[in-house]
């Protein structure tokens, strides 16, 4: 892109941020909301068959990351998701192009809905365990904030290999 372009190009980083505040936002709020059900309904009875052997909702406290790996560790990840956070609220400031933005707002409030969890839940502030819910056969029980994580790593690399930059651009190569 030449300079006389980048002069012409709209400035849409302001309201790019929003978009991922935005996202994040909803990612954060559907997860909080989905974990305080299921541990006000779910808690109680242990598990439910949703679609038959395919799809049940069971409730986990769960200490570790997926598949329960890093049990001993949950203050780790306590601080990867706070620096995961600081890093796509910075890079967020250079946003051009709209699908990084959603891309990177599910990743944020997938990492904040997690971390709330750590924080807030027993046994204690950055040791809490996180709320999994989500039981498909032969799978790690997750939530929806794993849910965000997962589908926004999957559209960043979709993006990457598309050669869509950050800044909106295309990538010729």
């Amino acid at each position: 892109m030449t300079e006389s372009t980048q002069d012409t190009r709209p400035d849409h980083t302001g309201r790019l941020v929003w978009v991922v505040f935005g996202v994040a936002g909803a990612v954060l709020a559907l997860d909080q909301f989905s974990k305080w059900l299921v541990v006000a309904k779910l808690k109680p009875v242990g598990s439910i068959d949703v679609i038959g052997g395919f799809l049940r909702f069971v409730y986990v406290e769960n200490p570790g990351a997926a598949f329960s790996i890093g049990i001993n560790f949950t203050w780790i990840f306590s601080i990867l998701a706070v620096i995961v956070a600081v890093v796509i609220i910075r890079t967020s400031r250079k946003l051009g192009s709209i699908a990084w933005a959603i891309a990177l707002g599910a990743l944020l409030g997938g990492s904040l809905g997690n971390l709330c969890d750590r924080l807030f839940r027993m046994p204690g502030f950055g040791r809490g365990y996180v709320v999994d819910f989500i039981a498909l056969p032969h799978f790690a029980v997750f939530n929806v904030a794993d849910m965000a994580i997962t589908c926004s790593a999957a559209f960043m690399v979709i993006l990457a290999l598309r050669g869509v930059s950050f800044s909106g651009a295309s990538v010729k190569g």
